[in-house]
């Protein structure tokens, strides 16, 4: 077997991005709640602090800045 074979199938693959997404999604929601009309670097950094732990090799990209835009612009429904 080469290194390369060693990778998840597809079910655990699409669960393990099912969960991620579970995992943002609910930081997203909860912050909706308390950061509306607050500075956008603070929703980003409650984000990334709340996400950084959660995820092996976290690195934020430009979905955290565009989540943290939404939140304090009053932009996430449920």
């Amino acid at each position: 077997m080469n290194s390369t074979d060693i990778v998840w199938n597809d079910e655990a693959r699409a669960k393990i991005l099912d969960d991620s997404d579970r995992v943002l999604r609910e930081a997203v929601l909860e912050l909706s709640k308390t950061l509306e009309g607050h500075e956008s670097d603070e929703a980003y950094e409650q984000l990334f602090a709340r996400l950084k732990d959660r995820f092996i090799d976290f690195k934020p990209g430009p979905d955290i800045r565009k989540y943290a835009d939404a939140i304090v612009a009053g932009d996430i429904a449920e």
